[in-house]
């Protein structure tokens, strides 16, 4: 079995000594001595780091790939709930493909103002009610002044 002393595996896995003894204390990585003041950790704590930065990715937060980590080195992982992100990430990617149309739409738009464009009131419409972010809770249903400030 190969050691690793922290500083080589910070360099190794572009994981900061600090993050590595963070990840330490959460539990997701376990260190398997000490040399000095220096953690030491088996070489396959790599594989566990690059698990965990996929998970980040994937947008799971560290409690959650903490409990696809067991402390053993294998993996638990939760068919279910990778099935649930999967179905987050359909909605985020919707939403921010909407958004990007309707932004580019804003750019191209040949009206002589974006509040004379119908396309373009129909997105801020949108935005005002909360559908662009189904993380807000929809505003108040009320007409948009041509204005645009809301009275």
């Amino acid at each position: 079995m190969t050691v690793l002393d922290i500083a080589e595996v910070a360099r190794r896995s572009g994981v900061p000594a600090s993050t590595l003894r963070f990840y330490e204390e959460k539990g997701l990585i376990a260190s398997s001595g000490r040399q000095g003041l220096r953690r030491l950790f088996a070489e396959s704590v790599l594989e566990r780091l690059a698990l965990i930065a996929l998970g980040k990715a994937s947008g799971f937060g560290l409690d959650e790939i903490g409990a696809m980590l067991t402390p053993d080195g294998a993996l638990a992982i939760d068919r279910a709930l990778l099935r649930r992100k999967a179905d987050d990430l359909d909605r985020t990617i919707r939403q921010l493909s909407a958004m990007r149309d309707g932004l580019r739409h804003a750019a191209a738009c040949r009206a002589p103002s974006h509040l004379e464009c119908p396309t373009f009131r129909r997105i801020l419409q949108a935005a005002a009610q909360g559908a662009l972010d189904e993380t807000v809770p929809p505003l108040r249903r009320r007409p948009i002044s041509r204005r645009g400030t809301g009275r």
